[in-house]
């Protein structure tokens, strides 16, 4: 019951260039987009950015009249 058994610890060298080794076998399986497939979507991006960006600050400006409103 109070017996512990001792594991031997791998060096930590060992452990980074096997950490690297895993890092690089994911990328390769990584289906990188194509260049107008990548602009069309980094378009939309800034697109939808910008449209709730305005929607955000159209509510803000609302919603502070209404409470300037209400405290007058």
């Amino acid at each position: 019951m109070g017996d512990s058994v001792k594991t031997e610890k791998a060096p930590k060298k060992d452990k980074k260039s096997s950490f690297f080794k895993g890092v690089k076998a994911e990328f390769k399986k990584i289906s990188w987009p194509d260049k107008s497939k990548l602009f069309k979507q980094s378009v939309a991006v800034v697109c939808i950015s910008v449209v709730l960006g305005l929607v955000i600050s159209v509510l803000d400006t609302i919603i502070q009249y209404g409470v300037n409103f209400l405290t007058m």
